[in-house]
C-alpha cells in the first residue's frame, strides 16, 4: 500500500476509473452483439435500429476515451458493412 497521500488518492481515482472503463467497454460488447445477432438473423429492421444503438455507444466511448478514435472508427464500419451485406 502505498504511504503517500497523493499515491493513495491516485489508486483510488484509477480504480473508479477503471470501474467506469469496464462499464462502458461492457454496453459497447453488448451492442456489438446485438447487431451481429440480427445480421445472423438477417433481420434488416432490427440490424439497422441495432446499428444505430451501437454506433451512439462506441461513439460515447470514444468521446469518453475508452477507444481511440480510430478503433471506434474501424468498429463501425466493421459493423456497418454487416448490415449492409444482408440481402
Amino acid at each position: 500500500m502505498a504511504n503517500i497521500k497523493s499515491a493513495k488518492k491516485r489508486i483510488l481515482v484509477e480504480r473508479r476509473n477503471a470501474e467506469r472503463n469496464k462499464a462502458i467497454k461492457s454496453k459497447v460488447k453488448t451492442a456489438i452483439k446485438k447487431v451481429n445477432a440480427a445480421v445472423a438473423e438477417k433481420d434488416k429492421d432490427a440490424a439497422n435500429t441495432a446499428l444505430l444503438s451501437a454506433i451512439s455507444e462506441i461513439d460515447k466511448a470514444a468521446t469518453k476515451g475508452v477507444f481511440h478514435k480510430k478503433t471506434a472508427s474501424r468498429k463501425i464500419s466493421r459493423l456497418t458493412l454487416a448490415v449492409n451485406k444482408i440481402a
